[in-house]
């Protein structure tokens, strides 16, 4: 049994619309954050260390460069001819709208690149920026709206330094959705403060905002960041892998069918890795989630139904 027969994974997703392989290649656009450049908070969130995330981790290369050099890679190692340009590191629709286009332009103009994965925070998506993916959109480009969420209660968006509310999340969805954009949305597993009863109810309040994709992170320890000092002084605790894996499990379960999981983990490189060590190995991660699915003889979207009926009484 393979993942994509009991997930609806993006690769599936994209092997259905397109007919055949596409993959992402993630980019690194140069944008900043205002929650590092003190518009909307000073140092980040209190996990975040880009150097993590970024796929460069460094000053960036040029679009065309990192997306040549991406799909030589992904070409040798899967044949895919289509690609998605993934604007992952920072908030990517933070600067003016001239110089979003001519970011997601030149992208676009790169040969086998059918459309946009554009990364961002719930509180940096105005109008005239939805308006431009909705072009990209109408041309009959692949667009994917991807907002950082990470958890539905105020209290620990606060305790980790998000610098943004479940509410703002509610209106960029609200609008993004009206313009028919396709909206994927980060989640952290493992939050400081939080139980699995807390990731239930926040997928369940995503669920209810309506969404087309999802991204399941667990939440890992890298150097530079204040949650590293935490669990230094053994303030925060990691999940392990197999609470990990089941948490998922659970989540995809209450996940309706037509919904594309994007991602159902996150690594960092072991440069900047503190804990817990199995983020480092995504296979095994993701291996770990079939396998408590296999078990239980369950699916995603297995338990929807008994959600629908518990919001019902």
């Amino acid at each position: 049994m393979a993942l994509s027969d009991v997930v609806n994974t993006f690769g599936r997703h994209m092997s259905r619309v397109r007919g055949e392989r596409v993959h992402k290649i993630a980019l690194d656009a140069g944008f900043t954050c205002p929650n590092r450049d003190g518009s909307r908070g000073q140092g980040g969130c209190t996990f975040c260390n880009n150097a993590s995330f970024s796929p460069n981790g460094r000053t960036p290369e040029a679009i065309d460069v990192q997306l040549a050099k991406g799909r030589e890679i992904i070409a040798r190692l899967t044949g895919a001819r289509l690609f998605i340009a993934y604007f992952q590191a920072y908030t990517n629709t933070y600067a003016r709208v001239e110089q979003l286009s001519q970011a997601y332009e030149q992208a676009l103009a790169e040969p086998g690149v059918i459309g946009l994965s554009v990364g961002t925070r719930p509180d940096c998506v105005p109008d005239a920026v939805l308006d431009l993916l909705v072009q990209y959109r109408d041309q009959g480009k692949e667009v994917w709206l991807e907002l950082g969420l990470q958890s539905a209660f105020d209290e620990t968006l606060a305790r980790v330094n998000r610098g943004h509310t479940l509410s703002e999340y509610r209106d960029t969805v609200a609008r993004a959705r009206a313009r028919g954009l396709n909206v994927c949305t980060h989640l952290i597993v493992g939050l400081p403060g939080e139980t699995e009863e807390h990731a239930h109810r926040t997928l369940d309040t995503v669920l209810d905002l309506g969404v087309d994709g999802l991204k399941l992170h667990p939440l890992h320890v890298v150097k530079g960041t204040r949650l590293a000092n935490d669990w230094r002084r053994q303030d925060y605790r990691p999940l392990g892998r197999e609470d990990y894996a089941r948490i998922a499990a659970d989540l995809i379960e209450r996940t309706p069918a037509h919904i594309v999981y994007h991602r159902l983990t996150g690594t960092a490189p072991p440069a900047v890795l503190l804990a817990p060590p199995w983020c480092a190995h995504k296979w095994g991660v993701i291996n770990a989630i079939e396998a408590q699915l296999r078990r239980r003889g369950r699916r995603q979207g297995a338990a929807v139904a008994s959600r629908d009926a518990a919001h019902a009484a």
